[in-house]
């Protein structure tokens, strides 16, 4: 059973505890997180949803999830990252982008850079089932074609051009290392 904190609309806490599934209240909250994770290679990783899922089955998806209980939001960030890929980061690691009312929740959005390959990515069992990296062209035909969540599109396109500056850093990071010619 999973439960959220709920918030009024200033996202002040009320001390009660809502359960997932159920109706909230007409000016209740919980918070949702959202993470773009980018590596040097100015690539963007995205999962894709199980098959069982009730909501967008097997389409394409950034990381994501509630903040249950006595969490924060950059807390919860860490943990969805961590079970939906394996990825294992620091709070402090996550750049907050934005956050604004969508439905019942704050939606609160990180991006990460973050170099990992996809076969050290671990899915998690009914939500994710794989993994890509892939360039910024191809995430724009995935919302064109239907491919991406729909949600996912909407919410990256709130925050667009605040993205590709910190895809562009992510590359320029690359650019000033030392590359080892042995590789």
């Amino acid at each position: 059973m999973e439960l959220w904190d709920v918030y009024d609309g200033s996202r002040q806490p009320l001390g009660r505890l809502h359960r997932r599934g159920e109706a909230m209240r007409p000016g209740e909250y919980h918070i949702v997180v959202n993470i773009w994770t980018v590596n040097s290679r100015g690539e963007i990783l995205v999962t894709l949803r199980h098959p069982d899922k009730e909501a967008y089955p097997e389409t394409w998806e950034n990381t994501g999830g509630s903040a249950l209980a006595g969490e924060t939001s950059r807390a919860a960030a860490v943990r969805e990252l961590k079970e939906e890929t394996g990825i294992t980061v620091e709070e402090h690691e996550l750049a907050a982008a934005d956050s604004w009312f969508e439905g019942e929740a704050f939606m609160d959005t990180y991006f990460l850079h973050k170099d990992i390959e996809i076969r050290d990515l671990r899915m998690q069992e009914g939500e994710t089932i794989a993994a890509q990296w892939i360039s910024l062209p191809e995430l724009d035909r995935r919302m064109e074609n239907g491919s991406l969540a729909r949600p996912v599109g909407e919410r990256l396109h709130k925050l667009r051009k605040q993205f590709e500056d910190f895809l562009q850093q992510a590359c320029r990071v690359c650019r000033q290392q030392p590359q080892n010619p042995a590789l």
